[in-house]
């Protein structure tokens, strides 16, 4: 991987830690840290207090536009309806995965946590 690259996701990474502080201010900044590049496991290492608010494996992507029909299909989907867009998909024999914007998933995540439904 080239210098560029890792720079580039290292970016990638520091966006979702800050955006995930800022959504849960009651972690402190070692809560929720950005891996080194390269490292195995999770992008993002979240400590035992961080994951009683949020119980997830993170895995940080950054492409060009490898993704652009997902855009599209959120796009789409802004067109349709004034709520959050939503994208549920599945390719043949694989699970299904919901796909939506960052503050939309944060704000899932948080009204489980207050709700104490984790």
């Amino acid at each position: 991987m080239s210098k560029r690259a890792k720079q580039k996701g290292r970016l990638g990474q520091q966006e979702i830690r800050d955006a995930l502080l800022e959504s849960f201010p009651e972690l402190e900044p070692d809560d929720v840290k950005s891996t080194v590049m390269g490292e195995t496991g999770a992008d993002i290492q979240l400590s035992p207090a961080a994951r009683k608010y949020i119980p997830i494996s993170i895995e940080v992507k950054r492409r060009k536009s490898a993704l652009k029909t997902v855009y599209d299909w959120i796009k789409q989907c802004t067109n349709h309806d004034k709520g959050d867009p939503v994208v549920f998909y599945r390719s043949d024999r694989h699970q299904w995965l919901v796909i939506s914007e960052l503050p939309h998933y944060l704000k899932l995540i948080r009204s489980l946590t207050e709700d104490g439904k984790q």
